[in-house]
């Protein structure tokens, strides 16, 4: 089953179709859908690592200011 999105990028390269398809054969992919559907599946993981990322330093942060505060003060 095809993705839609990809065909769309596809259908609407116009004249950078040719530098794509070299781009595409020079980093070993047989197809431009193959090509494509990589660099899509490569910008998903950077956000979800992105996200990942900024989840640990928001817990990080979380019990470094509940230990500051203190009865005392």
């Amino acid at each position: 089953m095809q993705n839609q999105e990809i065909e769309k990028i596809i259908e609407n390269l116009g004249g950078r179709r040719g530098y794509e398809e070299k781009r595409a054969s020079k980093l070993g992919f047989t197809c431009l859908y193959d090509y494509f559907e990589y660099k899509i599946s490569k910008k998903q993981k950077a956000i979800e690592n992105k996200q990942k990322e900024l989840e640990a330093a928001k817990a990080e942060d979380q019990p470094k200011a509940a230990k500051k505060s203190c009865s005392c003060c």
